[in-house]
């Protein structure tokens, strides 16, 4: 059988054209999620450095001002130096557990940020469960932390993550009730259905209108999720020296305390897209016309105003859980789960039952 150069160039052109496409189509799928991951650590940054300079003025003192222009480079200043600094491993403890556990925390909540809507066309999987999706992956988190204190073989950083899991079992129950409230509202689990139900109405169909309850209690469930005070007991200082953290150090201490911040941001978007709206931001009577009917026309110009408005409204709750933590004083560990199972569980079942109920009159 005689095959000719020429078909023999053809098919060596078609299967050089195939796997061209095949590196762009990959490509084309991982510059999204490299942009998202960019974008969120830029975030944690900027949320780093918001704190330093909110808490200053709380507490009527400097804050960052030598690393950069107004301190702006501090957090990256200290990013760089956990990660030049000497990574130790306890000699009698679990290595593995011990080097897992910060992974697992931060890529668990790396994960909930692909159903995170930032504008109708920014997400990376509008998924039909997104928002339980998002609570499931989530709930791995205190899994991480239980490693980290059991491989850490130190009775302090194991009791800290038996905190941990403790006080993330009490307060996930709360959230996950008022999350379904949202989704009976929506009659949808899927973030995007969920901010689109939210815009019939412009501002006055926003969820926290509908639901004031559900959203103090999911305000006050995600303020513990994040372990931020009034409730961070798992790494109390004056109690359990420093909880899970206790025996980390370097690139390991920083990635705890990334995850700490990345899931206070995934918080806060979350609060956004269910309670408010997410990146709508239409008033009746007040808007302004022109704009929005620029907003239709352009896509691209549509979509950074949608992204600016979501991360404006995140940005809000973010300055609230930051005054919070410099404002209240600390719970005990009895006053925390008490607060969760006793009066927030209750209150939780009590809204969706309500929900349901109304739901089920209209029909």
């Amino acid at each position: 059988m005689i095959i000719d150069t020429t078909e023999i160039q053809t098919i060596n052109s078609f299967s050089r054209l195939e796997s061209l496409k095949e590196v762009h189509g990959i490509i084309w799928i991982l510059v999204p999620i490299f942009t998202l991951v960019l974008g969120i650590t830029l975030g944690v940054l900027v949320i780093v450095w918001l704190e330093r300079e909110i808490s200053a003025g709380i507490q009527q003192r400097i804050g960052p001002e030598y690393a950069g222009p107004l301190g702006i480079l501090q957090a990256l200043a200290d990013g760089t130096k956990l990660l030049f600094k000497e990574n130790l491993l306890p000699s009698r403890g679990d290595t593995r557990l011990f080097s897992m556990g910060p992974s697992i925390a931060v890529i668990s909540i790396l994960l909930s940020y692909s159903v995170i809507p930032f504008s109708y066309a920014l997400i990376l999987a509008d998924l039909s469960i997104g928002v339980f999706l998002w609570i499931s992956i989530s709930s791995l988190a205190p899994v991480g932390l239980l490693m980290s204190g059991y491989g850490s073989n130190n009775k302090y950083s194991f009791l800290g993550g038996l905190r941990a899991a403790a006080q993330s079992i009490s307060y996930e129950i709360p959230l996950t009730l008022c999350v379904l409230s949202i989704s009976l509202l929506s009659n949808s689990s899927s973030t995007v259905d969920i901010v689109e139900a939210q815009s019939k109405y412009g501002f006055w169909g926003w969820n926290v209108w509908r639901q004031p309850i559900g959203f103090i209690v999911f305000l006050i469930s995600s303020l513990a999720e994040c372990e931020r005070l009034p409730f961070d007991l798992p790494e109390a200082e004056e109690e359990l020296v420093a909880g899970y953290q206790t025996e980390y150090s370097g690139i390991k201490f920083g990635l705890f305390y990334v995850a700490s911040y990345l899931n206070l941001l995934v918080s806060s978007l979350f609060v956004t897209v269910l309670y408010f709206g997410g990146w709508n931001l239409y008033i009746p009577y007040i808007s302004v016309p022109e704009l929005f009917d620029i907003k239709k026309k352009s896509t691209v110009f549509g979509t950074i105003i949608d992204i600016f408005i979501t991360l404006a409204k995140t940005y809000l709750f973010l300055f609230i859980s930051i005054a919070t933590r410099w404002t209240l004083p600390r719970l005990r560990i009895d006053q925390l789960l008490n607060l969760g199972w006793k009066f927030l569980l209750p209150i939780s079942l009590g809204n969706l039952l309500l929900t349901t109920s109304s739901q089920l009159l209209s029909l």
